[in-house]
Formats: C-alpha cells, sequence, structure tokens
C-alpha cells in the first residue's frame, strides 16, 4: 500500500505563532558532526566511504586518503567554527554521529560549554532506508549512549544521514527520547505529525542553503559563493516573515565550511543576518518547543524508553 503524502501543507493558513521577541524568522544554525561516523575499513566496517570532493572507492583496503579528509573537520575546522559562533554570540545544533563523539567526546564538551545542542545523527553516517527493523533499532539506541555519555545530556532531535526507512520516525516515538526529527524539506515552518496518538514536531531541513554545495558540482565554489546564496534565501525569509512566522535552516560541516577560504562566507551571511532587527537565532530544540507551546500543546516531557527497545 502506498503511503499518503501531504502536497498541501498549510497553504496560506500558517499558525498564528510568533517567535520569542515577536521575531519575524528563527535562523536554525546545523553543524554536522560525521568524522569518525564515515563507513571505513579502517573502523571495523564493511567498507570505506567513497564520497568527499572527488568521488573514489578504494575496495578491500584502508583509504588513509579518506580518512584524512575527514579528520580535518575535528582537528582544523572546528576551532573555526567555533570561534565564529562564540564571538558574535550564535548558539547552533550540532547534529552529531554516536559514534564520531565517541572517537571525540571533547568536542562535544566544549559544544555544550557554548550552549549549542547536540542531536543526533545517527550512530554510523549512513542512509537508514535498507536497515531491517531490529538494525535500525540498535543504531538509534547506540547513537542516544554514545551522544548522552559525551554531551552529558541525552539528544532529543533526529536527523538522518539523508534517506530514511519508512519505519524511522515511529520508531523515534516509541523510544519516547525525541522531542522532534529533520527528516524533511517539504516546508518552510515545522509541522505536527501524529504518530501513535503521540504530537511529534518535524523540523524540515534544507540541502540548497547548505555547505554541501561545495562538493560534486553544486554550485559553490567560493566562500561569498555560500554568503551570496544564504543572503538570498533570509532576505526572503525575512520579508515573508513580516506577515507569517519563518524558519530557515543553514547546513554545515565541520571538514567543509571549516576551509579557510570558506569560513569567511559563513561569517559574511551571520553579520548580514545579525544587522536585521527580529531575528532569532535559535537551537533546533528551542523551536520546536515554542512551535508545541504556539499550538497550545503541553510542555514536552521524554517519556522512559520501553524495556527491550532495542535488542542486544
Amino acid at each position: 500500500m502506498t503511503a499518503p503524502r501531504d502536497f498541501a501543507g498549510y497553504r496560506g493558513g500558517e499558525p498564528d505563532i510568533r517567535w520569542p521577541g515577536d521575531a519575524r524568522l528563527a535562523l536554525s544554525l546545523v553543524v554536522n558532526v560525521e568524522e569518525g561516523a564515515e563507513l571505513s575499513i579502517g573502523m571495523g566496517d564493511e567498507r570505506n566511504e567513497a564520497i568527499y570532493e572527488a568521488v573514489e572507492a578504494v575496495e578491500g583496503a584502508r583509504d588513509l586518503c579518506m580518512e584524512s579528509h575527514f579528520e580535518y573537520g575535528t582537528r582544523a575546522g572546528w576551532p573555526r567554527i567555533r570561534q565564529s559562533l562564540r564571538e558574535r554570540g550564535i548558539r547552533a545544533t550540532l547534529n552529531a554521529n554516536g559514534r564520531a563523539l565517541e572517537q571525540s567526546p571533547w568536542l562535544a564538551e566544549e559544544a555544550v560549554a557554548d550552549g549549542h545542542e547536540v542531536a543526533s545523527h545517527g550512530w554510523r553516517w549512513e542512509r537508514h532506508v535498507h536497515m531491517d527493523e531490529p538494525t535500525e533499532r540498535r543504531a538509534i539506541q547506540r547513537s542516544v549512549e554514545a551522544i548522552t555519555k559525551a554531551a552529558g545530556v541525552a539528544p532529543v532531535g533526529w536527523h538522518t544521514r539523508s534517506a530514511t526507512s519508512v519505519r524511522t520516525r515511529g520508531l523515534l516515538v516509541e523510544h519516547g527520547g525525541f522531542l522532534y526529527d529533520s527528516n524533511a524539506y517539504n516546508d518552510d515552518l515545522p509541522y505536527l505529525e501524529t504518530v501513535d496518538g503521540h504530537e511529534h514536531v518535524v523540523l524540515p531541513y534544507a540541502f540548497d542553503t547548505n555547505d554541501m554545495r561545495f562538493f560534486n558540482r553544486g554550485g559553490f565554489i567560493f566562500g561569498d559563493d555560500f554568503a551570496r546564496y544564504c543572503i538570498d534565501a533570509f532576505d526572503r525569509l525575512y520579508a515573508e516573515g513580516e506577515r507569517h512566522p519563518r524558519m530557515m535552516s543553514v547546513g554545515l560541516h565541520l571538514r567543509i565550511i571549516g576551509r579557510p577560504a570558506r569560513i569567511g562566507g559563513l561569517e559574511r551571511f551571520l553579520d548580514h543576518a545579525l544587522k536585521h532587527p527580529g531575528v532569532w537565532f535559535a537551537r533546533r530544540d528551542e523551536i520546536a518547543h515554542r512551535w508545541r507551546a504556539g499550538l497550545g500543546l503541553p510542555e514536552w516531557q521524554p517519556r522512559p524508553t520501553p524495556a527491550g527497545f532495542s535488542p542486544s
């Protein structure tokens, strides 16, 4: 049976919800932490990751070149991104793989100290679409355990690498610890999904206002390409926000935007946004809580994870 799809959305009937301080726009920066969670024979995985600035598969042996590319993110990229956000007093959401933080727990500690949210990007940096249910349950549980250990607080948000399975959202709700997920790309506003009797917040993500477009003929070459595109998106959403609430997601990756020739593009965009009144730089958990409150829903609280949620 074909699953129902929603092509209509709000159709001009957006809820009359205002952001804190009567802001026009909620601006969500998402910093993806994937280094050490990419598929790697050197990490005991079945194969190597093949996608970076070039696409090249090394089979049957460690890919030391690919490993080194990913290591750049934590060694050099994160310090630059962290400094850019700290200097501007901006809090973001770290979208982190559990295994990545298992390798670099200090990164989670620094993020929490700076006031950032640490959400889950899965256990490994991999798609869930072809996972069987026991495997997906284990991946969810392992990611929660690793992030909680590294960050000192459990994640309440989830975002699968691109393709989820048809059961992902239901498993997150069953788990009980997830306020929201970002496994959608279909709106500029949050929305609710009722799953097994629970109201679950969906915060759509974006692939266009995203530094991944520096890779694989994605259209960005210079740091200013990223800045100009994000500024254009910001200006339009900011103008629309005078009438209805709007949300903007900006996707960042340690090993991509953290490069010396690219970080300035992020900073130019942030400085442009900071010049405008009525912009709420928000963590994604804050946006989800605010959306629920604006709809008159009770404050969300995590529920105990059912015994036996994940097979041992």
